[in-house]
């Protein structure tokens, strides 16, 4: 048994910013797979005829994809060890279309420890995810509960047989 890799309550430090180090580059399939797994019935996300219509001319990303999606980018970095506690101030300045590459990275607002649990602290972060020329797609703020160290589950490592 090891203790879980990623970071605990300690390793976060007010201000420090986080580059996420995986990028993803979304598809059509993505997009329809998430709409159609969530029943988002609006036709933006995979009528082409009716979005070449829009001003977009194209179908758009689902926008809870683009969520879930930066989300899980900044899980190695953020979350490994935490609980989720809520987002905020979640904001879509541009359309993100298949066929872009989403990239990830978080400031650190704010950390303190958890009145409730001590053997844990709560940490705020503000997330920003982004195409591969720069462009903002969306940004929020997180809030997540992570195990102080020591504390943190231990992830089983199997041995092989003889």
């Amino acid at each position: 048994m090891t203790e879980a890799a990623g970071r605990c309550y300690e390793d976060f430090e007010v201000g420090m910013i986080l580059r996420h180090p995986i990028g993803r580059t979304v598809s059509e399939v993505d997009n329809t797979w998430f709409t159609l797994l969530t029943n988002n019935s609006n036709p933006i996300h995979f009528d082409k005829h009716y979005a070449a219509q829009t001003e977009f001319g194209q179908p758009l990303m689902n926008s809870t994809f683009t969520l879930a999606l930066v989300v899980g980018l900044s899980v190695s970095d953020i979350s490994r060890n935490a609980v989720n506690l809520g987002w905020t101030d979640i904001e879509l300045p541009a359309p993100v279309f298949a066929g872009d590459t989403i990239y990830a990275q978080s400031e650190v607002l704010s950390a303190r420890e958890s009145k409730s649990r001590p053997h844990m602290g709560i940490v705020e972060v503000r997330t920003t995810g982004f195409t591969s020329d720069g462009t903002v797609v969306i940004r929020y703020r997180r809030s997540v509960m992570v195990y102080k160290r020591g504390h943190a589950p231990v992830v089983p490592v199997p041995t092989p047989a003889p």
